[in-house]
């Protein structure tokens, strides 16, 4: 569950880091996430925790577009429920 969960959101910041859109800081921040969930060598919750501060943080940018923040809110949504 929790694999497949990853990917999909994985997916998410992937379209979010590649979409030109967005602004660089968030697209960095995105790709950052998806180095860090892709990590094998930490633990899954301190991944997830990490991420979730981060997307967090950017989530409150001022300069963030409407459909970015909302895929990130989804992304925060699935993350919590791992």
């Amino acid at each position: 569950m929790s694999n497949d969960a990853i990917n999909e959101v994985c997916e998410i910041l992937n379209y979010i880091s590649d979409n030109n859109t967005v602004p660089r800081n968030i697209r960095e921040a995105a790709s950052q996430s998806v180095d860090l969930l892709n990590d094998e060598e930490q633990d899954q919750s301190v991944k997830i925790s990490t991420v979730l501060g981060k997307l967090d943080e950017i989530s409150n940018d001022p300069n963030i577009p409407v459909h970015a923040r909302t895929l990130i809110w989804e992304v925060l949504s699935k993350l919590e429920a791992i």
